[in-house]
């Protein structure tokens, strides 16, 4: 069992747990994710890790609301427990085993959109704690749906707020902000951008005109997390690939975006998967790719 350590509710349905897991705290890095059960009857829940602490052994994850599971975790309180709560699993971020002088040289800019302010956090955290400082954008629907706001700033080389009604910093799409900092002389070597996959998808639009390399992570598609349910099957560079197994992170500019966002709206019913399944053939699952 894992003891819950923490609980907090950081906007309307959205919520962040500390946990006590030593052997996922030990091993995890940044751009990875834990699977979660409350009980042995619940659903398996992907869910990309938001902090770390070795010294402490617990992990810290942020989750919204979105289906029965999620709706049972939250009502979850401190001294509860999950049942399951494995990993690290997924692969860690590209520059984590870049050299560090190297990557003192890059400028990075990372743009965070609504709850993927959570895996964006460890990353820039863990840049910051190795001497680099990242440009970040964090763009949330209204204020009220603004996310680890003070976190951000206090490991952020510059933090840019904005809100798509203007209620809060500046005012419109993550995408605007991006055009204003280009446009005000700012240059970037690398691009991250962790959001809903629309956000996702526009953004690299923009960066693809710039020349910006860009790298996204597609957790928003995962559902069981081993590559064996098909849900996270996309195309990347014409090849056929798995956010939870391949990724989650991936070169932005390669990923079929409109793919992608068709096929989880497919796969959300019986019907639609059993399709799927059917056209995909062994390409549906990942892992083995041949488990029928």
């Amino acid at each position: 069992m894992y003891k819950i350590l923490e609980t907090k509710e950081l906007a309307a349905n959205i919520f962040l747990m500390v946990v006590e897991a030593k052997r996922v705290a030990k091993a995890c890095q940044p751009g990875q994710f834990v699977i979660v059960r409350t009980d042995e009857k619940a659903e398996r829940i992907p869910l990309t890790i938001c902090d770390y602490d070795r010294n402490e052994g617990t992990v810290t994850i942020v989750f919204q609301i979105v289906g029965a599971g999620t709706q049972m975790m939250s009502v979850l309180k401190k001294g509860d427990s999950f049942c399951d709560f494995v990993g690290p699993l997924g692969c860690p971020s590209e520059f984590v085993s870049e050299d560090i002088n190297v990557l003192k040289e890059k400028k990075m800019l990372f743009v965070a959109g609504g709850v993927g302010t959570a895996p964006v956090y460890p990353q820039v955290k863990w840049l910051h704690e190795h001497g680099i400082d990242a440009d970040v954008i964090v763009g949330a629907k209204t204020k009220d749906l603004l996310i680890l706001e003070e976190e951000m700033q206090a490991v952020a080389g510059n933090l840019y707020v904005t809100t798509d009604d203007g209620s809060y910093g500046r005012s419109g799409m993550v995408t605007q902000t991006i055009t204003d900092l280009v446009g005000e002389g700012r240059r970037y070597d690398v691009c991250v951008a962790i959001g809903p996959m629309i956000m996702m998808k526009f953004v690299c639009k923009l960066t693809k005109e710039l020349e910006l390399p860009t790298i996204v992570s597609l957790n928003p598609i995962m559902v069981d997390g081993t590559g064996m349910c098909g849900a996270c099957r996309v195309t990347v560079g014409g090849n056929v690939k798995f956010a939870c197994v391949d990724g989650p992170e991936f070169d932005g500019h390669q990923v079929d975006f409109d793919e992608a966002m068709r096929r989880q709206q497919i796969y959300k019913t019986e019907e639609g998967r059993a399709f799927l399944e059917a056209k995909e053939g062994d390409t549906h699952h990942g892992g083995c790719g041949n488990c029928q």
